[in-house]
């Protein structure tokens, strides 16, 4: 009975949380599944302890998840603290070795996931991107031209410098380009990307 209703309580606290794939999963969310399946295995292995012992500390943490998803929604640098952000590996055909060793990641690792993806030469990728959850997105040369990469100038009301490096911009020209389209302050938009000479924004609801 303690297996099935901890099965049961598992499963709707998963449910809860949200739909996501293993390979999805952050490593917020993998720590928080983590200790949610070691919670429940203590209150099965031991019948003396009450039921409640186990209820009451997984639905703490299902709360404390829930309000650092609320913040980290408004508020990306306390997001990319906890989650991290994505890092271009390949640039333009190229390898960032000194982003590879700052993240700890060798050649075997970066093979390995582009074999994943279907790709088994360097020289066929354009861009490589690890993402947070650790999955590799690729986009081949042959496919530049028709998916180019898009990256986020605005995130949040925020502009990201390190992007608008990327594409050799500046955050002057950003403002200027931006006034002159009649678009409102920096902080009503929710999401700006530039890609051939097109710019993609989103408005920040209620603003």
């Amino acid at each position: 009975m303690r297996t099935i209703l901890m099965y049961f309580l598992i499963l709707v606290i998963f449910r809860v949380m949200g739909k996501r794939e293993i390979g999805e999963l952050s490593l917020l969310d993998l720590v928080v599944y983590v200790m949610l399946a070691e919670m429940a295995v203590v209150v099965i292995e031991d019948p003396k302890r009450d039921l409640w012992e186990g209820f009451v500390p997984m639905a703490t943490l299902t709360l404390i998840q829930f309000i650092l998803a609320y913040i980290t929604f408004k508020n990306r640098k306390l997001r990319l603290f906890l989650s991290g952000k994505p890092s271009i590996i390949i640039a333009k055909g190229k390898i960032d070795e000194q982003v590879m060793k700052r993240l700890r990641y060798n050649f075997d690792d970066l093979m390995m996931q582009l074999r994943e993806m279907n790709v088994y030469n360097l020289t066929d990728v354009e861009y490589a991107i690890l993402e947070t959850s650790g999955k590799m997105s690729v986009i081949k040369k042959k496919d530049a031209e028709e998916t180019p990469l898009s990256l986020p100038l605005i995130l949040d009301g925020e502009i990201i410098d390190e992007n608008l490096d990327n594409i050799g911009a500046t955050k002057e020209w950003l403002l200027k380009e931006l006034e002159i389209r009649g678009y409102g302050p920096i902080s009503s938009i929710s999401y700006c990307s530039f890609e051939k000479g097109i710019f993609r924004v989103d408005w920040i609801d209620g603003q």
